[in-house]
């Protein structure tokens, strides 16, 4: 069967879209965009997000993806940054202040009666450029930085991750996450590299998405920990939607930690495992488990290394907790400078700031952020705290708030769509945890905020746990008048 991209609202074939990309390169030529400009995209998942992409990357500019819900202010520094000459946008999308502006419809249009002038896509030139892809991080940990990735270095770990994960002409990829972001664009990208099928399937509606896997006959399901929660608690609700599952042989999980009761309802539910990975947007893919190997995060990729190791950089045993030290070929060029400029950034060991461990078989375990608070006289990890709390039988997060008594207030956040109370929720914790551990709040909510990834949302959960701090103090307040 060919290769197909699938939509909402269209199939084409692969060799359709190519030759719709092909003609979108031509027309960003007679539009004036040369190989090696910078262009920002910032549009939603759509068929025409996949054949802009593989325009742009045939003409050999350098791509700045955008969040199709970034705000306009921070579009427009983020574009002048990059020094980008052009942006192409979804006309739903919050502008994009200060390059010429030209929309993907509008874009596809114009390029629809054109001949293309190649035959094939290459990615020669693109991959030979410095800056051919640059993303943002986050920025929930300060502000966000743009990550600069050379193209060969960024195809490669695509590569890497077909090699490894076995994908297949016949496979039918579901990324239920956005293309403008690592984990989504690495899936577009490995399925038109692997000559597989995609869907493009509105991911913030499950309900959808999930008829269309089955309309499409799905091999792959890939979402956050987040989103894959959500897909659960669908399918145990309507029973008869796992129908349109049958076809899924991997179900793959990454941008996040993992919850172990929440895999292992998963796996009951859906009779395999979801399998763990592990990468960030400076190191690409780095380990993955596989139907083969559904440990962990799985194996290192070959030629990755990934070390665990104490504070003073020492290499720890297997089993033993420490900090991820990572050594790929396919690392980023550096971060964007103030003035556009590449600024390097090489060291040998890269420490994306996280906590794991690596067992006697080799594979990864990545328990979450280094971010150490002070409490009681104890150095504590909270998403170390999280997997042991996580036993109480409910996904949550936790919150450290400074305190001048303890050093840090630890607040509990608690996905409890029942919504049991807080009691309930503390007195299972606290069992499972020693006493400086153990919260001093306690948060129910039905659903964790999630950010436009799909992740949990940490301003929005801070935000939270700070309400619920005022709200506990006003009351004891209140009392003691």
């Amino acid at each position: 069967m060919p290769a197909k991209l699938l939509s909402m609202d269209s199939v084409r074939t692969r060799s359709q879209l190519e030759r719709t990309a092909l003609r979108v390169a031509d027309e960003l030529r007679e539009r004036g965009v040369r190989p090696g400009d910078r262009v920002v995209l910032k549009a939603g998942n759509s068929a025409g997000f996949v054949a802009v992409l593989l325009g742009l990357m045939h003409r050999g500019a350098s791509v700045a993806l955008l969040d199709q819900r970034q705000r306009a202010e921070e579009s427009g520094r983020a574009a002048a940054q990059a020094g980008a000459r052009l942006a192409i946008v979804d006309d739903d999308a919050p502008p994009v202040p200060g390059p010429r502006r030209l929309y993907v419809y509008e874009l596809l249009a114009a390029a629809a009666e054109r001949r293309p002038a190649d035959e094939r896509i290459a990615f020669d030139g693109w991959e030979a450029l410095p800056d051919a892809l640059i993303t943002w991080s986050s920025g929930s940990t300060g502000e966000p930085k743009g990550i600069v990735k050379s193209g060969r270095p960024v195809l490669r770990n695509v590569r890497r991750t077909i090699a490894v994960m076995g994908y297949r002409p016949d496979d039918v990829l579901l990324p239920l996450l956005p293309f403008s972001h690592q984990y989504g664009l690495s899936l577009l990208l490995a399925a038109w590299l692997a000559e597989a099928s995609l869907v493009v399937a509105p991911y913030r509606r499950l309900d959808r998405a999930v008829r269309m896997a089955g309309q499409a006959g799905v091999t792959v399901v890939d979402a956050t920990p987040a989103t894959h929660r959500s897909l659960l608690n669908l399918v145990e609700r309507r029973p008869e939607l796992a129908l349109d599952l049958g076809g899924v042989r991997m179900y793959c999980t990454g941008g996040a930690p993992l919850d172990r009761t929440a895999a292992d309802r998963f796996a009951k539910t859906f009779q395999l495992p979801l399998l763990d990975g592990y990468g960030s947007t400076e190191m690409g893919n780095i380990a993955a488990a596989t139907p083969r190997n559904p440990v962990g995060a799985g194996r290192v990729f070959p030629g990755v290394e990934v070390l665990i190791t104490d504070d003073d950089a020492a290499p720890l045993p297997p089993g033993a907790i420490g900090e991820l030290r990572i050594r790929t070929p396919d690392s980023f060029s550096g971060y964007l400078g103030p003035a556009g400029e590449v600024v390097p950034e090489s060291p040998e060991w890269y420490r994306p700031g996280d906590l794991g461990s690596m067992d006697g078989a080799g594979n990864l375990f990545v328990l979450g952020r280094k971010s150490a608070v002070h409490r009681m006289g104890y150095t504590l990890y909270p998403d170390i705290i999280e997997r042991k709390a996580a036993e109480c039988g409910a996904p949550l997060k936790i919150v450290p708030l400074p305190d001048e008594r303890f050093g840090s207030r630890l607040v509990f956040l608690v996905e409890d769509s029942e919504g049991r109370t807080p009691l309930y929720w503390r007195e299972r914790v606290c069992a499972l945890l020693p006493s400086y551990e153990q919260p001093n709040t306690v948060v129910v909510v039905e659903e964790f905020p999630l950010d436009h990834n799909g992740k949990t949302d940490p301003r929005r959960l801070l935000k939270l746990a700070e309400a619920a701090v005022d709200e506990r103090n006003e009351t004891a307040d209140t009392l003691s008048l």
